[in-house]
């Protein structure tokens, strides 16, 4: 018994940051209408810049908010200046696009920081707690995770900027109508969704240690928790990460092992696309014919 309360504690605590992949991925496709592929590469890429801020001789939560800000002004660079262009284009091209910025940031990344493996410190304390259920930074990187979610979740729902970056990606046309600056909205999003991504980044290179591919398999895993959730719903991505975290200890421990709990998102997609492709919390969206 406790070791199955010690799985689902530690898979709320994996769950937290596929929640906050899970919720860049679902800015980036309310504002696109496409899944970012490369989102992991970018918070591995902003992980590494942590890490440079860090051995500079910075204190860890200055280099995080430091990356934290830098991966901002990336992710808007990147919508201004390469997703702006192909805006208008057909899917195909945005996909190629997408495809080519994975590789492009994994190779960069590479060439940079090049693909020794590398420890990233953790500012929480290396101990266990709640009884031995959960380990300090499990504990620590979910509250982190947590505060990040609640403060992106007020800003939306609270701040004049997020209704507009909502109402940006909800519906552009009338958007433009009332005087919202559409372009420079999606690029905020972007900029926002680059900055959580860098957040997850951060919580996770301590436990999986960090070279260029770190984010490869979590980016699955979050993947599943947007389509599970809902994948044009922010709140629905949050839950669904947080399930898939806790599905994945749980049948990796007594179903399918270890080796093969990678296997379990792929069941989880496939499963929600063909019983349920709106998700938990996601719109129905009907069409007149």
């Amino acid at each position: 018994m406790e070791g199955f309360i010690h799985q689902i504690i530690s898979g709320i605590a994996t769950g937290g940051i596929y929640a906050s992949v899970a919720l860049a991925l679902v800015m980036i496709y309310q504002a696109t209408h496409h899944v970012n592929f490369a989102q992991g590469e970018m918070a591995t890429f902003s992980t590494y810049i942590a890490l440079v801020l860090i051995n500079m001789g910075l204190p860890y939560w200055v280099a995080f908010v430091g990356s934290f800000a830098i991966s901002f002004v990336i992710g808007v660079a990147i919508e201004r200046l390469l997703m702006r262009p192909v805006a208008n284009a057909p899917v195909l091209t945005s996909v190629g696009v997408f495809v080519g910025l994975l590789l492009i940031v994994n190779s960069v990344t590479g060439w940079f920081f090049d693909y020794t493996i590398k420890q990233f410190p953790s500012p929480f304390p290396d101990k266990s707690l709640l009884g031995g259920f959960v380990s300090g930074h499990e504990l620590g990187s979910t509250g982190v995770t947590l505060a990040v979610l609640i403060l992106v979740y007020l800003f939306f729902r609270h701040t004049r900027l997020g209704l507009a970056m909502r109402a940006a990606a909800f519906n552009p046309a009338s958007s433009r109508l009332v005087g919202v600056r559409v372009g420079w909205m999606l690029a905020l999003g972007w900029g926002l969704a680059a900055a959580i991504g860098s957040v997850a980044g951060c919580m996770v290179a301590p436990v999986v240690f960090l070279d260029p591919n770190m984010m490869s398999g979590i980016l699955l895993y979050a993947f599943a928790g947007a389509l599970l959730g809902g994948i044009d719903s922010p709140l629905g991505a949050v839950l669904g990460g947080f399930l898939v975290g806790v599905i994945e200890n749980l049948g990796g421990a007594y179903v399918v092992g270890t080796e093969l709990k990678l296997t379990l998102a792929l069941v989880i997609i496939i499963t929600v696309l063909t019983l349920k492709p709106s998700g938990l919390m996601g719109r129905k969206v009907y069409s007149r014919v």
